[in-house]
């Protein structure tokens, strides 16, 4: 069966397509490279012994991505993962998140729709929830007003499927991320920020690798243990794995619903000093860091509840914190041309 990975390049995208193959699908990958790298098709042929069929296009193109479908009718399903994701910067450029995030889906709907093709997963986030009333946080947990308008494209994203599966043949799965961070075990593929990172682990990494001079902690205020925001952190390999159980279990029609929600993560919640401490831990080297006031868009605290997703997809993410940010100190090195066994 041939699926469709929109943002397949990308560090959740590229984790995905691996286990896919591995699986035994045949994937072909829609990316712009505006987050990523062309080299990740080599890295990811290099971990599977598979080429994959790569077309280079804004999804956001209306014409390009029509035509696309018109010439892809043989698709089984779409994993959809191109989008923006960046809170802080969503914050500054509210327009350039919702026209990106927003107008990709639509025309692939729109292109599923007119070829038959019935089974999307859909790449969606814990923003959703805003800040939780009740943690952990549940599928059917109250959705607040977004924090940040990534969390608003999320939102709004899950609303269109929602009411696009009332007039279509269309079946959804929209899978909410917590945190993935790592790499994948063979250090080719992991975390690729282009530029400044967004998110975390990427800053810890280059931090103590030295491409940073200093990680900045946003916040120690805030109502938890240690003042350091927390969450739900889960790792890459676990999460990819999630998206081909959620595919199989469409394709094998075991779905309850034409649209499904699951919450994708470890079921802990973990402080961003905590974060820093095991990586010190398990790499050995002290992190510069230093104390910032707080970013904009950013939740205080939030963690999943799994139950759902642990009895109903038959999945679990099954990695430690220590194992997932050892992973990413694994890829830093191996990014850096740097001893491996340093």
């Amino acid at each position: 069966m041939k699926i469709l990975v929109t943002g397949g390049t990308g560090y959740i995208g590229s984790h995905t397509v691996v286990e896919l193959q591995q699986k035994g699908y045949e994937v072909i990958i829609v990316d712009n490279f505006s987050n990523s790298e062309k080299s990740v098709l080599s890295s990811i042929e290099k971990i599977t012994g598979i080429s994959q069929q790569f077309e280079e296009f804004d999804l956001v193109d209306e014409t390009h991505t029509s035509d696309f479908f018109k010439r892809h009718n043989d698709i089984s399903g779409v994993i959809h993962f191109a989008a923006y994701k960046a809170v802080g910067e969503s914050v500054e450029k509210p327009l350039m998140y919702y026209r990106n995030n927003i107008n990709s889906l639509l025309n692939i709907l729109e292109g599923m729709k007119a070829n038959n093709i019935r089974n999307l997963v859909f790449s969606s986030s814990c923003t959703v929830y805003g800040q939780p009333d009740k943690l952990p946080v549940a599928e059917d947990s109250p959705i607040k007003p977004a924090l940040s308008p990534y969390g608003n494209t999320k939102q709004i994203a899950e609303e269109i499927i929602s009411d696009t599966l009332k007039t279509s043949d269309i079946r959804a799965i929209m899978l909410r991320y917590f945190n993935p961070i790592g790499a994948h075990e063979t250090a080719h593929i992991g975390e690729l920020p282009i530029g400044v990172p967004n998110n975390l682990i990427p800053f810890i990494t280059q931090t103590a690798i030295g491409k940073r001079e200093v990680l900045s902690v946003f916040g120690d205020d805030y109502n938890t243990p240690d003042g350091t925001a927390i969450r739900d952190y889960i790792h890459i390999v676990d999460l990819a794995k999630a998206h081909v159980v959620a595919l199989d279990r469409m394709i094998e029609n075991k779905s309850l619903s034409d649209g499904e929600i699951f919450n994708l993560g470890t079921g802990n919640g973990y402080s961003v000093l905590e974060v820093i401490k095991s990586f010190e831990k398990v790499s050995g080297e002290k992190l510069n860091y230093h104390i910032v006031k707080r970013r904009p868009g950013d939740i205080e605290k939030v963690w999943a509840d799994t139950k759902f997703a642990n009895k109903e997809l038959g999945w679990k993410a099954k990695k430690s914190l220590d194992e997932m940010t050892l992973s990413a100190w694994k890829w830093e090195k191996e990014l850096s041309g740097h001893n491996s066994n340093k």
